[in-house]
């Protein structure tokens, strides 16, 4: 059974100042000043740790304030979490703000990038592949790359087939963010990591940020970033208000637009979060929320209609279910107005505390 003190949980939940508010840069409330139902997250923290095999570490924020926060032993809120394909949406932010330093722009054919790896005679296909088409997933391939196993992945990239004309035909295409990492450094001269360094960890206070590499020392881009949880939820923020930081335009509005909204169609079922489109590196979600997400179950969700942010680490293996939990169990959980707290709501939620307490 996995490890979790569900009554300390419900107290972060209760206080509005956790002991760990001071290691942390976003504000604390409780959820009721900030319109949302207690009951409701606990709820979900409850129906999550029963349902998903296994739940790492959960925090919502709404009006910028931390209302609730949880961690599964052995997780902590000082300990990385390995974000896998979460760490394309930071990717994608690398080129946004290239794009705006005007070092780039999302219309350049690829290869004008890397013309020494390029194939002795590439195909019309790779001619017109386009940075667009790479922050879309739309690069035209077909079949999946083993380029981990090559010795210069730029150029495996280069040399694989592009059947299909590029921005014609969606493929999840972890390699392709790669190459934007790789034309990031390209024409910046520094790593994703360094790149994004004081353009955006530091203005987060995103305190030591790893990216792992490839073997040609790039950030690889798709995946290999580790952060925090809190640090996930202020990139949640960041998007959530536009680019915008304590008062500073840090990445453009019109970059946030574009790279949130749906660029290209990726499916047809409406039950499904990953059939809603597909923007920059950003999938879009029902309920009009964007996420970025990463292998078993990491998530950003931005929720611009409730304004809020949910940030989630795990490991399972039904992403979609712990998707499901949430618009089931937090959505519900959001007011229009914040509510007042009341000993009625307090004592209700301490009755909830003591029971699940006595059944662990």
């Amino acid at each position: 059974m996995k490890t979790i003190l569900s009554c300390f949980v419900a107290f972060l939940i209760l206080t509005s100042h956790t002991l760990f508010a001071q290691q942390t840069s976003l504000p604390r409330a409780t959820p009721e000043s900030q319109g949302v139902s207690s009951e409701a997250i606990l709820d979900y923290i409850q129906t999550a740790d029963r349902e998903v095999n296994s739940m790492h570490s959960f925090m919502l924020v709404r009006h910028g304030k931390v209302v609730a926060e949880a961690w599964w032993q052995p997780e902590s809120p000082e300990k990385p979490h390995i974000l896998w394909s979460l760490s394309k949406s930071f990717t994608s932010t690398a080129v946004g703000l290239a794009v705006a330093e005007g070092k780039l722009s999302i219309d350049d054919p690829v290869l004008k990038f890397f013309p020494e790896d390029a194939p002795e005679a590439p195909s019309t296909n790779l001619k017109a592949m386009r940075v667009r088409d790479l922050l879309t997933m739309n690069a035209g391939h077909q079949d999946e790359l083993n380029w981990r196993e090559q010795a210069d992945w730029a150029k495996a990239f280069l040399a694989h087939p592009v059947p299909h004309k590029p921005g014609t035909h969606f493929r999840y295409n972890t390699p392709a963010t790669y190459m934007l990492s790789a034309i990031v450094q390209k024409v910046t001269g520094e790593t994703v990591l360094d790149y994004l360094t004081p353009r955006l960890f530091e203005p987060l206070d995103i305190e030591k940020p790893v990216w792992e590499t490839s073997p040609q020392g790039i950030s690889i881009g798709g995946y290999g970033l580790y952060l925090k949880t809190e640090d996930i939820a202020k990139f949640g923020q960041l998007y959530l208000q536009k680019g915008n930081w304590n008062g500073k335009q840090i990445l453009p509005k019109s970059w946030v637009d574009m790279a949130t909204s749906k660029q290209v169609s990726n499916g047809s079922n409406p039950e499904s979060d990953w059939d809603q489109g597909y923007g920059f590196q950003f999938w879009r979600c029902r309920h009009g929320a964007f996420r970025g997400d990463g292998k078993d179950g990491q998530f950003c969700i931005v929720l611009p209609e409730q304004d809020a942010v949910i940030a989630i680490t795990a490991h399972t293996g039904n992403m979609q279910a712990e998707l499901n939990i949430v618009w089931n169990k937090l959505l519900p959980a959001f007011h229009n107005d914040p509510l007042a707290e009341n000993a009625s709501d307090q004592a209700k939620l301490q009755a909830a505390i003591a029971e699940l307490k006595a059944s662990r």
